[in-house]
């Protein structure tokens, strides 16, 4: 099976996210997108995080009744903060019958360089990248396996936005689905 991994911190996940890994699987060969919720990126700083089991489950609620997209806790079972790199390697040998690939941003993608092992990462991972206003996609890597460029349409909604919308007070309807916002409010989360 071709697995899509979409790494985030999803915090929360929101229709942006969801638009893009949708996108992805219709117009590629991916037969699955698994939302691999970060408990810590090692180039973030994890204050402003949700505890991540919450954030999973929020992620969780967001998919349900999708049979090609899936949430992923496979990140909390590995030291922190969390590496791509090492969870390829793991997820590889959990699942030899899969083949991974990488899902990201092309303002993830300039940053590659900063990552632990990315050249391990683009010599083995096909990697789909989908283009971010102002960010343009760099040429590729020497020896690079694999990189799409995709132009899903996107949504001016960031994660930050919401949280600060919440803070104030103000509706995230139509920002993120019905029942994960039902859930964030249920729970008083980033008050």
């Amino acid at each position: 099976m071709q697995i899509g991994l979409y790494f985030g911190s999803f915090n929360p996940i929101h229709h942006g996210h969801l638009l893009i890994a949708n996108y992805i699987l219709e117009n590629t060969e991916l037969d699955q997108v698994w939302f691999v919720v970060s408990p810590q990126n090692p180039l973030k700083p994890s204050g402003s995080l949700l505890n991540e089991y919450h954030r999973l489950y929020l992620v969780k609620l967001a998919v349900e009744g999708e049979n090609r997209l899936k949430a992923s806790d496979i990140e909390f079972k590995l030291p922190k903060p969390s590496y791509t790199a090492d969870t390829l390697t793991y997820l590889q040998e959990k699942y030899p019958a899969h083949k991974f690939s990488l899902i990201m941003g092309s303002d993830s993608f300039q940053n590659l360089s900063k990552w632990k092992n990315h050249t391990f990462i683009l010599q083995n991972y096909p990697v789909y990248i989908y283009k971010r206003t102002q960010h343009e996609v760099l040429p590729a890597y020497p020896g690079t396996k694999k990189i799409i460029v995709l132009s899903a349409p996107l949504l001016p909604i960031s994660a930050t936005e919401i949280r600060k919308k919440i803070k104030e007070g103000k509706s995230i309807r139509y920002l993120v689905p019905d029942n994960v916002r039902e859930e964030i409010e249920k729970n008083g989360y980033y008050r």
